[in-house]
């Protein structure tokens, strides 16, 4: 599906299904370098099972035009402009990472718009090394080899797909190397600088669910308790084994989490 915000298209995967306004929704938002892909098996559920599904590319991402937004802010206000471009007056928002940041933003902004948020691989604050940024900044290989190795458990480094044949590493990966120039950089910035978090925690109204990986090196459970404590109202399921890109390495137990609170 295709709407045009700011004037510019923008690319929605919704599973080949018509939007219905009748119908509860979910919007799903990516991490940083990444695109709607990363959502098939909930996205696949989820429009099977009588909801609206909405895994948007952010701008410069994916199929969706535009420059990339240079701060979480931003992001929650253009994802709300998405959801009136489609007709939807309110949703389950799910975020990975980057992702997470922005369903925690249009929550404490837009209360009256979330039904409830999934924050897949979250931390509130969410520093990013120098040594990444400015590997970015430059364009550099050494970004995505950065993000890819330390974006996954052990288990995926061995191997470990739950499809025979795929390499979770070699698909992350290639994934990112489709970003333009200048994204991943601007994605990682907007995470380190996303300061206020913890207060839009606060105000976060809805239910939350957080979804963090037992191996994640990037958002490790540990760092979470700041955020937990802000959430008046939260879960927290840690996925054994499992790094930052659970989406991958643990497909189904996220999907029955998910299915719990939206």
């Amino acid at each position: 599906m295709e709407v045009t915000v700011d004037e510019q298209l923008v690319f929605i995967a919704t599973a080949n299904k018509n939007l219905n306004p009748e119908l509860p929704s979910v919007v799903f938002i990516h991490g940083t370098g990444q695109d709607h892909t990363i959502w098939v098996l909930p996205t696949r559920y989820f429009a099977r099972h009588q909801r609206n599904v909405l895994a948007i590319d952010l701008p410069a991402h994916g199929r969706s035009g535009g420059e990339p937004l240079t701060s979480v802010e931003a992001m929650a206000e253009w994802v709300v402009k998405v959801m009136d471009a489609a007709g939807i007056d309110s949703a389950a928002i799910v975020g990975h990472s980057m992702g997470s940041l922005v369903a925690i933003a249009l929550a404490a902004k837009y209360a009256d718009r979330v039904r409830s948020i999934g924050l897949i691989g979250t931390a509130v604050p969410m520093p990013v090394s120098e040594t990444l940024l400015n590997s970015a900044r430059e364009n550099s290989p050494d970004a995505i080899e950065m993000l890819t190795l330390w974006g996954h458990g052990s288990s995926a480094h061995l191997g470990g797909s739950a499809t025979p044949g795929m390499w979770m590493l070699g698909g992350g990966k290639r994934l990112m190397e489709r970003a333009a120039p200048g994204v991943i950089y601007t994605d990682l910035n907007a995470c380190n600088e996303y300061v206020q978090g913890l207060e839009d925690a606060r105000s976060v109204a809805c239910h939350a669910l957080l979804i963090l990986g037992q191996s994640d090196l990037m958002t490790p459970p540990r760092a979470t308790s700041e955020l937990t404590n802000a959430l008046s109202d939260s879960e927290t399921v840690v996925l054994a084994k499992s790094g930052h890109a659970m989406l991958s390495e643990r497909p189904e137990q996220v999907l029955d989490q998910l299915i719990r609170i939206v």
